[in-house]
């Protein structure tokens, strides 16, 4: 090789070195002006009658995002199982829900994690009978057609319940229905009794005369869960970790304001105030992280239902575990 062939071997290497070396750095300098400016994300959230309508109304969750640049977009749903339904096909990133759902989702390969949960709240729930009702105690239930949204918390809260009394659940006749469609169900007397949650449970108390036969109180715990996705709770944590954050706030603040609280819900749920002060003061507040134990106590549920045939297949709920688990 020449000389001058030599040195324009070495000029062209040393160019190459050297515009790869500036494209590197641009690139590490577009990335680091891309993560101080927050890469553009939208959190989906999904959610039922509770505290996420007043975090929605209130904006405080947008404004707390805003700076990571986190768009937030929100659906309402009549119960958990459609929300979890969303989850596993990819529709929302973020929901509550009640113990049973999470059951079933992960029996059918729902990509679901537990990120939160309430503190129990076993009087929010309770088996609903008409008024002029002949019936008087669980045990009367047998053979009565029993209206319940399938797969939510008071499907496992009936098991419970017709257990402790000494029956099981091929006693009864279950019909899966939706809150308002058991709601029609139930003042038309086409059936004998209802497992309903709160507010729908307020509701029906308040308008209907609706009596109680039984609440959850030493029957089950009641709790709600907040859920991800996996892979959202895994890409996004900052975003998770202010959620519960803004939820904590908002319960903190319930407990202290119940008379303004049921103001805010009644409003936002369209439900005369009266039945909302029903709802708030049998309320028990308070978000609490996920330990093992209270997976311990969904992984009951997860076994009672496989027992009952309800689910197709043995749940490990410690599958659905947060990375943080404590």
């Amino acid at each position: 090789m020449s000389k001058f062939t030599r040195h324009s071997y070495e000029r062209r290497s040393f160019l190459k070195l050297s515009l790869g070396a500036a494209a590197a750095a641009a690139s590490m300098a577009g990335s680091a002006l891309s993560f101080a400016q927050g890469t553009p994300r939208t959190l989906r959230i999904g959610n039922q009658k509770g505290y996420l309508n007043l975090l929605k109304a209130r904006g405080t969750l947008e404004k707390r995002l805003a700076p990571l640049n986190v768009a937030v977009t929100w659906t309402e749903f009549n119960a958990g199982p459609v929300q979890l339904e969303a989850l596993n096909v990819g529709s929302i990133d973020f929901g509550d829900v009640g113990e049973a759902p999470p059951i079933f989702a992960q029996a059918a390969g729902a990509p679901l994690v537990y990120v939160a949960a309430t503190v129990k709240r076993p009087q929010s729930e309770a088996v609903l009978v008409p008024p002029q009702s002949t019936i008087r105690s669980v045990a009367d239930l047998k053979g009565k057609r029993i209206a319940l949204n399938k797969g939510s918390n008071v499907h496992y809260f009936l098991v419970k319940l017709l257990r402790q009394h000494g029956l099981q659940y091929s006693d009864v006749k279950p019909v899966f229905l939706a809150p308002a469609d058991a709601r029609a169900a139930f003042e038309r007397a086409s059936i004998d009794a209802w497992v309903i949650w709160d507010p729908f449970f307020a509701a029906a108390e308040k308008s209907l005369g609706a009596r109680v036969l039984a609440d959850a109180s030493g029957v089950v715990g009641n709790r709600a869960f907040y859920f991800s996705s996996q892979n959202f709770a895994a890409n996004n944590s900052d975003v998770i970790r202010i959620l519960i954050e803004e939820l904590e706030k908002i319960d903190q603040w319930g407990q202290q304001n119940r008379d303004q609280l049921a103001s805010e819900l009644a409003q936002l749920w369209g439900v005369p105030k009266p039945f909302v002060d029903v709802v708030v003061q049998r309320q028990q507040f308070g978000t609490v992280p996920i330990t093992r134990a209270i997976l311990g106590e969904q992984q009951q549920i997860a076994d009672t239902f496989l027992d009952l045939g309800l689910i197709p297949k043995h749940v490990d709920v410690l599958r659905a575990a947060p990375s943080n688990l404590a």
